[in-house]
């Protein structure tokens, strides 16, 4: 049967029976109430800032490891170092699981060493919170579907057909079977969405700004406070079901999950004085993104733009050629970090 482009999810027309095995068979984790997360922290020695990673659990390791974040056993031992992880965990690749395991867990060994971990919220974790994922091809891997589909769905499904199903079936099934599309997104939003959902789309350690895809200065002049704010008074009712058809922040294109202007826009003159006035409200010297490999082609100046006050870190870390590469700041100063690159 030819594949039909998958369709945005319909409201459901009843529990199918596969649905209800997989309550029985699931599990999830309980629904944590939303907080308001800090955004703003002075007075930190040394930040580590990794970029997309795409699935790519393997290289977030190396990085981690190869800034003295953690030990052989994944430990915490960064002290009062921060990380921030850019966002964009998900999505291409096939480990996010993993990295989301790990993170969650980092979170706390770094609180208790008095240093933190910020993972951010990407345009592609944004996707998957609201539902959006699996409209995209070749954007929720394999592995990556099958970990956040519970399983009951899948022995439901393969039982029905007698035998084991190849990813193209199960293409052809998340196109064409709504309640599929629905299990995978509401058990991700009940065992991680939440927990994402919680995190923060902007920050601010010391003198820089961290912003998974950009800013402009409407956004800038709002506050990072405000930013943030604002995003989870409507990432949240969305998750619970609530409408937000008229969304300010959430899927917009020149939101801070999805503007690319800082990355790929000319250095002139004019951009270079908007770029002044975006820092200049925000009382910061620079600002840090991803989101944007394209002009990235494995030389270290290309992640600097505008004398330095925009750096750009998708270095394709998930990416077969891609560079596992970070940033680190110390007194002030950047340094890239450069732990090889993806086979």
């Amino acid at each position: 049967m030819p594949r039909r482009r998958p369709r945005p999810p319909l409201p459901s027309r009843g529990i199918p029976v596969f649905l209800v095995l997989a309550l029985v068979l699931g599990f999830t984790l309980p629904r944590p109430a939303a907080v308001q997360p800090e955004s703003v922290w002075t007075g930190v020695e040394k930040i580590v800032a990794i970029g997309d990673l795409h699935g790519g659990y393997d290289q977030f390791v190396r990085l981690l490891r190869g800034t003295d974040l953690i030990d052989s056993h994944l430990k915490w031992i960064g002290g009062k170092a921060h990380l921030v992880q850019m966002g964009d965990v998900m999505d291409r690749g096939d480990r996010a699981k993993d990295i989301f395991d790990l993170i969650r867990r980092l979170e706390k060994e770094a609180e208790a060493a008095g240093g933190r971990v910020h993972m951010l919220i990407g345009n592609h974790e944004e996707l998957n919170l609201i539902r959006r994922s699996l409209q995209y091809a070749d954007f929720v891997s394999q592995k990556q579907f099958f970990d956040f589909l519970p399983l009951g769905i899948r022995i439901a499904e393969e039982s029905r057909v007698g035998g084991r199903l190849s990813w193209n079936d199960w293409l052809d099934i998340i196109a064409n079977e709504e309640s599929v599309a629905k299990a995978y997104y509401d058990n991700f939003r009940d065992t991680y969405g939440y927990w994402i959902a919680e995190h923060n789309v902007v920050i601010q350690i010391n003198d820089t700004v961290f912003v998974h895809g950009g800013l402009t200065e409407s956004y800038a002049a709002m506050g990072i406070q405000a930013i943030n704010d604002l995003y989870h008074g409507e990432i949240q009712p969305g998750l619970r079901g609530e409408d937000i058809s008229r969304p300010r922040i959430v899927f917009q294109a020149d939101g801070p999950l999805w503007n690319r202007r800082l990355a790929d826009t000319d250095e002139t003159a004019e951009h270079h004085a908007t770029i002044d006035r975006i820092l200049a409200s925000l009382n910061a010297k620079r600002i840090v993104v991803a989101h944007t490999p394209t002009n990235f082609h494995g030389r270290e100046e290309e992640m600097k733009r505008y004398d330095g006050k925009i750096w750009v870190i998708d270095t394709g870390i998930g990416f077969r050629g891609g560079r596992v590469w970070a940033i680190v700041i110390e007194n002030g100063e950047v340094g890239v970090h450069k732990g090889g690159g993806t086979p």
